[in-house]
C-alpha cells in the first residue's frame, strides 16, 4: 500500500507539479549542456522574457523535418538554407510533440531585432552575458525585425550560432508551453537554482 501511495503521489507531482527533463542538445549551452536535468515547474505557463523555458514547438521545427519551416514561407530559412530574410514571426498551424527547452527572448507585442545574436527587444538590447557568441553566419543577423504576436512567446537558444528556434520556425502559443525550467540537479558539480 505504501509503494502504491508513493508511485501514485510520484505520478502526481510529475503530471501537475514539476517534471525532470534531460538536456539533448548543445542549442543552450553555456548555461546548459546536453546531459544536464533540470526540474520544470509546471504551474507557470505564462514565462517572462528571460527564463527558460519547456515547450512544444510548431510542427515546424521537427528534427525529421531536414527543412524547418516558418509558417510564413518567406522567413526563417529561404529555399536556400539561409537565414537572409528575417526571423520567422508565424509558426505552422499544427503542434509538435517533441520537447524543447530554450530562452523567452520576447513576448505577445514586442518588436524584436536580431543582430550578431543579440536580441533588441524594444529597441533596448538583451543582458545576454549567458550566451554562447554567435559569429558571422547568417542566422546571428537578420536584415529586418518583426513584431511577436499576441499570445505568443519567441524562444531562443543560448548557443545562438547552434540552435533551432524561433527564429527559424516561429513563436510558440501559450497552450503549447508545459513550464520553466528553475532548477539543475545533475551533474552534481552544477546543482543550483536557473
Amino acid at each position: 500500500m505504501t509503494v502504491a501511495i508513493a508511485v501514485g503521489l510520484a505520478f502526481l507531482i510529475q503530471a501537475f507539479l514539476v517534471k525532470p527533463y534531460k538536456i539533448p542538445s548543445p542549442s543552450m549551452v553555456p548555461t546548459l549542456t546536453p546531459g544536464q536535468r533540470v526540474l520544470v515547474w509546471r504551474l507557470n505557463t505564462s514565462p517572462s522574457v528571460g527564463e527558460i523555458t519547456v515547450f512544444h514547438p510548431p510542427a515546424g521545427a521537427d528534427s525529421e523535418n531536414p527543412n524547418q519551416e516558418c509558417g510564413d514561407p518567406s522567413e526563417g530559412f529561404n529555399a536556400e538554407g539561409n537565414a537572409d530574410r528575417r526571423p520567422c514571426d508565424k509558426p505552422t498551424a499544427g503542434e509538435s510533440s517533441q520537447t524543447f527547452i530554450k530562452r523567452v527572448v520576447g513576448v505577445g507585442g514586442d518588436v524584436l531585432t536580431i543582430k550578431h545574436g543579440h536580441v533588441y527587444r524594444n529597441g533596448v538590447r538583451e543582458h545576454d552575458s549567458y550566451i554562447a557568441a554567435c559569429g558571422a553566419v547568417p542566422e546571428c543577423t537578420f536584415k529586418r525585425p518583426i513584431k511577436v504576436p499576441r499570445g505568443m512567446y519567441y524562444m531562443m537558444g543560448d548557443n545562438r550560432g547552434d540552435s533551432d528556434d524561433s527564429r527559424f520556425w516561429g513563436p510558440v502559443p501559450k497552450k503549447w508551453i508545459i513550464g520553466v525550467a528553475f532548477f539543475t540537479y545533475w551533474p552534481p558539480d552544477r546543482i543550483g537554482t536557473l
